[in-house]
């Protein structure tokens, strides 16, 4: 005979309930319960994690509000604040670090709530860093009333990704523009230079219908 103990976080009691489940090996499967007891709040609120997030309106601040400007001067303008990050940008948790004409670097600290069921942060995290910095570096190139989006996108995981990785620097390139279509590549890195991902993307090209 064992014992498991399993818990449940009730968050939406005041107190956690946490019930204890005697399973004998011959029953699996069939699990018996043999009772329960009560957390206090206090242990409750030190395995909680919150996080808060703001954005502003994104029919003022997305591209095509802004298509009276170059794709270069509307990504520099929301470097420098002038213009508000996208709500993607808020709610994951990247930031602009560096553009130029055909060229982006986005940086993202990795955190507890990036992570999938493995304890890693999750590959949707790492790709959403490629995928916007790469088509950053496209819509770098364009004048104002031309944009682009993403229409196909591939990414190699090469190492996995936690908090502890720290800052993550994803650094992005056209190879090729053309008047429909552009490609681009992107690489994902830390602080010392350590590949941990990388990517290919194809970004359709196309003019910004006036508001």
């Amino acid at each position: 005979m064992s014992m498991i103990i399993l818990c449940c976080l009730n968050l939406l009691d005041p107190e956690i309930e946490i019930k204890g489940y005697l399973i004998e090996s011959q029953q699996k499967n069939k699990p018996d319960v043999t009772g329960y007891f009560k957390c206090s709040a206090s242990i409750r609120n030190s395995m909680e994690r919150k996080r808060t997030i703001y954005w502003d309106d994104p029919k003022i601040t997305k591209r095509d509000a802004a298509a009276s400007i170059s794709g270069l001067d509307y990504l520099k303008a929301i470097k420098d604040g002038k213009i508000s990050p996208p709500p993607i940008a808020m709610l994951v948790g990247y930031n602009i670090s560096a553009v130029d004409n055909g060229y982006a670097v986005f940086e993202l600290n990795p955190a507890e709530y990036h992570y999938n069921p493995f304890a890693t942060v999750h590959g949707g995290i790492l790709s959403t860093l490629l995928d916007t910095t790469m088509t950053a570096s496209v819509l770098s190139t364009l004048q104002k009333g031309i944009s682009c989006t993403t229409v196909e996108i591939k990414v190699n995981f090469i190492k996995p990704v936690t908090a502890k990785t720290e800052v993550l620097r994803c650094e992005a390139k056209p190879i090729h523009i053309g008047k429909r279509l552009a490609t681009v590549e992107g690489r994902l890195k830390d602080k010392n230079g350590e590949l941990y991902a990388h990517g290919t993307s194809t970004c359709s090209i196309f003019k910004v219908d006036k508001i």
